[in-house]
């Protein structure tokens, strides 16, 4: 065969060009598929079959179309002469080992934890059995708990919680973690329900005046110092009522309306109280609305009572703060009643009597003396 002569006419030299700018654009779509980087091609990577390279036709001097020859190695046959990529050794091998490893060790693991859990739990068991038996021994027997008129709080503080516990029966306070209902607390059980040298009294009021500012007495109840009522007696009220406050004094106008006269109420509680300690909380209001006077050194105020403040850290404590902090007892939860407010009156004074009435009687000596 005659080597292909260069075109020498202007058709020949234009077909060619034409040729070699195809070439030019293969290789260039070639080189995008594939990164520059790498000098191999497998089967996946290769977009054309194994043994089949792109041909470019090339023209002869004669304008013969002429079989062109490979114009690189590598489309000759680079994947035939390539070797295949090496595959990834499988991991199955290793991660059934790495598995019957784990169970293994799990397995032991768990045996030493469960040797050590009964371990743990048989030193627990002693020790319980240890601290049962030395607080056996160290609690009190109800016998030898005899004091009387002390706060529960402060036994339980010097002696121990068994004690104060055996001292809250004593007193009819709750025992364990039951609490006994509000009545057995602050009523004494069996006892007399005649005038006592003590008596507790508390009012319910009513508003009166254009926005119910003002306070007239609606109802007085006066108990004896076991707690039982003496006196019970709603009021007619001496003006027109615009604020009954139910949800507080939980007066309603059929209470009153059909009530006793102010006067006779007024005459009969001024006889109680005549000679006697007169207790309850905030006694100032209910002397006020009764018009009534007593000497101050028969008044004994759970209110104004300094140890009582000092123990519930506030300055004027409400009586439903006492009874809870004090008596553990629950009062004026909803609306209140005069009876029950006066038996809480007299349990707190009761609660305290003998030092409230022994620091009152070195007050009037110090006086005395210094007279």
């Amino acid at each position: 065969m005659a080597a292909a002569a260069p075109p020498r006419s202007p058709g020949q030299f234009s077909s060619n060009w034409k040729a070699l700018q195809e070439l030019l654009k293969q290789k260039a779509n070639s080189s995008k598929e594939c990164p520059s980087t790498c000098q191999t091609y497998t089967k996946k990577q290769h977009p054309l079959k194994e043994g089949k390279s792109q041909k470019v036709p090339a023209i002869n001097g004669n304008g013969n179309v002429v079989k062109a020859k490979p114009t690189n190695k590598m489309e000759s046959g680079s994947a035939k002469d390539s070797p295949p990529s090496a595959k990834p050794k499988s991991k199955k091998v290793a991660m059934d080992k790495n598995v019957n490893g784990t169970k293994s060790d799990g397995k032991s693991r768990k045996e030493k934890k469960k040797n050590g859990n009964i371990l743990k739990e048989k030193d627990d068991i002693k020790h319980k059995r240890r601290k049962a038996e030395e607080h056996a021994e160290q609690q009190p027997k109800e016998a030898e708990i005899w004091f009387d008129d002390v706060d529960p709080k402060d036994i339980e503080a010097a002696i121990g919680p068994e004690a104060a516990k055996i001292a809250r029966r004593n007193l009819g306070l709750e025992t364990g973690q039951s609490k006994q209902s509000v009545e057995q607390v602050l009523v004494k059980e069996k006892a007399s329900e005649g005038l006592t040298r003590a008596v507790a009294m508390d009012c319910e009021m009513v508003g009166v005046g254009p926005k119910g500012e003002d306070s007239i007495v609606a109802r007085v109840s006066i108990v004896n110092q076991f707690g039982k009522c003496i006196y019970d007696k709603y009021v007619k009220p001496t003006e027109e009522v615009t604020d009954y406050r139910t949800a507080v004094s939980g007066i309603r106008p059929e209470n009153i309306n059909t009530g006793e006269d102010f006067k006779t109420v007024q005459k009969e509680v001024a006889d109680i109280l005549n000679g006697r300690i007169l207790v309850g909380h905030a006694l100032r209001n209910d002397l006020k609305v009764l018009f009534l006077d007593h000497p101050q050194k028969k008044i004994r105020d759970t209110q104004r009572y300094k140890p009582f403040r000092q123990r519930v850290k506030n300055v004027r404590p409400s009586l439903k703060l006492l009874c809870e902090r004090l008596l553990n007892v629950q009062v004026q939860t909803s609306e209140h009643c005069s009876i029950q407010d006066a038996q809480a009156a007299m349990r707190l004074y009761t609660l305290e009597r003998k030092k409230w009435e022994a620091a009152l009687k070195n007050k009037s000596n110090n006086k005395n003396c210094k007279t």
